[in-house]
């Protein structure tokens, strides 16, 4: 998608953080829209249609968990939230209640569009009902539940497939703990040490380099990321 054909709101009430976001995305062709509290944006959101949401979590009227459900009922908009460093509970907290990304500030553009770019193809990607994800040398048929890295087939575990079932369904989106938890093991009050385990033995087989991964990231404190 191109940022000509799209147009993202700014949630933030903050008016310094508003314009910068404004100037890059402008800088990249966006169109965009603002609102500097959660009524607004529930405003703008109805009115407009956007493609994509930008939203700080730190809002004078709404808190910025309950807008990410309020957000959530009126349309499948991708969410990308702003988030103070090193708040894991909230980022974790956030995408658990259907936000796609976060952002953390302070914030580099090109780590912010190349965020934004993902939760646009992501969106893509699901409206569409792709069933072959190719990143790479990698590719997941998921509707044979077949893997190949390059020209070889990978055998996974039934675990280490269902994993990466999910990364590939959500490519480009962070999937919490919780998420793959709740979705392959059925359980969210699994151990998370049990993920971690099948992640790296997943790793073992995608990966060129396992201790360096190129597909599977880890998001610290938060989750996991498909490339």
């Amino acid at each position: 998608m191109t940022g000509d054909a799209s147009t993202i709101l700014i949630v933030e009430d903050e008016p310094p953080i508003r314009r910068l976001l404004r100037s890059i995305l402008a800088a990249h062709e966006y169109r965009t829209l603002e609102a500097p509290t959660g009524a607004e944006a529930l405003s703008a959101l109805r009115h407009h249609r956007p493609d994509l949401v930008l939203l700080d979590l730190g809002l004078p009227d709404i808190d910025g968990q309950a807008l990410i459900g309020r957000i959530r009922e009126i349309a499948p908009v991708p969410i990308v939230v702003l988030s103070s460093r090193g708040d894991e509970a909230a980022k974790v907290a956030a995408l658990d209640a259907g936000a796609d990304d976060y952002v953390t500030k302070p914030f580099g553009a090109d780590e912010l569009m190349a965020r934004l770019r993902a939760a646009l193809r992501h969106r893509l990607q699901q409206q569409g009902a792709e069933r072959t994800f190719t990143s790479g040398d990698l590719s997941v048929d998921l509707v044979r539940h077949l893997v190949r890295r390059g020209p070889e087939d990978v055998k996974l575990s039934p675990k280490e497939y269902d994993i990466l079932e999910q990364l590939a369904i959500h490519a480009g989106k962070v999937l919490t703990h919780r998420h793959l938890l709740r979705e392959v093991w059925r359980d969210e009050t699994v151990d998370p040490q049990y993920l971690r385990v099948y992640v790296r033995q997943l790793r073992q087989k995608i990966e060129a380099d396992p201790s360096s991964p190129r597909h599977v990231l880890t998001e610290p404190g938060v989750g996991y990321r498909l490339v």
